[in-house]
């Protein structure tokens, strides 16, 4: 694995003016959405309208959102030509917009959507690391260096900084590509096997889990950025595929997808806690797939207390909000706005649930209330859902239990120290 890095820091301002693709063309649409690690600011790729009515789009650039006001609004940051669909787009911040470019590949499909098996499997490649700001009537871009390798991929963003991780065939690199003190990449980590996921187990950013897969299995493991430290987190059997979603460092909550039930479901158990992991039947939904999108900050060291916003698609492609507590024994399904931006949500402190979507806007959703407690012998009741928001219909075959498999005993590895701590 190599690294091309930039030896002086160039500054280049491009003269196409936001407005001009942010009010003068209509979107077509929006994919890649992401926040910044303290809610302030968001960014998707956009692809502009064509011309002609049935044409393709007019080009793709970075669009960026602001948050923190009254009312979200966008920031378009063009460069000098159309972004490629695969241009990876992470927020800072500090309004910045990170962006990750590969150079073009005769013959390659541009969808934003590409399985990332398909970059896995071509050569080592250059993937070029740039900051996009608005400056002026035009974009400014501040550029970074590249990174080498089969597959790289910007990690969701911790509270500052931001990393990168590389696959060169073999093992992982973790990168710190923005915030360094030289002002280019630095690698922070080596980890055996090709890595995916990410997931911050702490608030200042040193904890990160990835999901390792090696020796034909995935597990979880934990990776310490400032001694390059890894360790193993899940564990739940030698053969199972153990992947971690979400981790809440607040509450101690962490979401887990794992085959050790003998079929892929979502569990929950409490980081550093040598508990085993859950798998209520709430989370349970054959031929729907869930998928964690935000847990409802503030609930410190109380995980059955914290509310779970998840994300549902089912069969067709319809999607639905489900609310979940791990205290209750049913989800709370909520209908999701016109032009969401997901699988994606907004949760900050002392504020609603708020799901983005276009036009800019945020559909904020109340969490369901707390479980009444049971009086001396009387039985718990489930939540009641409202009317306005029935249950997400599934076809006939897919709404039928499947045979239950023979269930096996689980455990957890949780990390060395509680994940609050520094790991040795």
């Amino acid at each position: 694995m190599s690294i091309d890095l930039v030896t002086e820091a160039v500054e280049e301002r491009f003269a196409t003016p936001p407005a001009a693709l942010g009010g003068g063309v209509a979107v077509r649409r929006r994919v890649g959405f992401g926040v910044a690690g303290d809610g302030s600011y968001a960014a998707c790729l956009a692809e502009a309208a064509g011309d002609d009515e049935g044409e393709g789009g007019g080009g793709w650039f970075v669009e960026r959102w602001s948050l923190d006001g009254p009312e979200p609004y966008t920031v378009a940051l063009p460069g000098p030509q159309p972004e490629r669909p695969g241009t990876q787009v992470l927020p800072l911040p500090d309004g910045r917009v990170l962006v990750a470019r590969e150079p073009e590949e005769p013959g390659a499909a541009e969808t934003p959507e590409g399985p990332a098996a398909a970059r896995a499997a071509r050569p080592e490649k250059r993937t070029d690391l740039a900051l996009l700001y608005p400056s002026g009537a035009g974009t400014g871009q501040q550029p970074l260096g590249s990174l080498a390798g089969r597959e790289v991929r910007l990690l969701p963003p911790p509270a500052a900084g931001a990393y990168a991780t590389c696959w060169d065939g073999e093992e992982t690199t973790v990168w710190m590509v923005c915030g360094t003190p030289a002002g280019v990449p630095v690698q922070v980590a080596r980890v055996a096997g090709r890595c995916g996921g990410g997931v911050w187990l702490d608030r200042a950013g040193r904890l990160l889990a990835l999901d390792r897969e090696l020796g034909g299995r995935t597990k979880a493991v934990a990776v310490d950025l400032h001694t390059g430290t890894v360790s193993p987190l899940l564990q739940l059997t030698e053969e199972s595929e153990d992947r971690l979603l979400l981790a809440d460092p607040d509450s101690g909550l962490m979401i887990v997808r794992s085959d050790a039930a003998g079929e892929a479901r979502l569990g929950w158990g409490v980081l550093g806690s040598r508990h085993p992991v859950r798998f209520p039947e709430a989370l349970r939904m054959p031929g729907a797939r869930l998928t964690p999108l935000a847990v409802q900050p503030g609930n410190f060291l109380s995980p059955e207390s914290a509310v779970l916003a998840l994300h549902c698609e089912v069969p067709g492609g319809a999607r639905w909000l489900a609310l979940w507590r791990p205290g209750d024994r049913e989800l709370h399904w909520r209908a999701t706005p016109p032009g969401w931006l997901g699988p994606t949500a907004v949760w900050l402190p002392s504020a609603p649930l708020r799901l983005p979507a276009a036009p800019p806007a945020l559909h904020p959703y109340d969490p369901p209330p707390p479980p009444v407690p049971p009086r001396g012998r009387a039985r718990r009741t489930r939540p009641v859902l409202p009317a306005a928001a029935p249950r997400p219909a599934l076809p006939a075959a897919a709404a039928a239990p499947a045979t239950r498999p023979a269930r096996r005993t689980l455990s957890v590895l949780p990390l060395q120290q509680a994940p609050l701590s520094p790991v040795a």
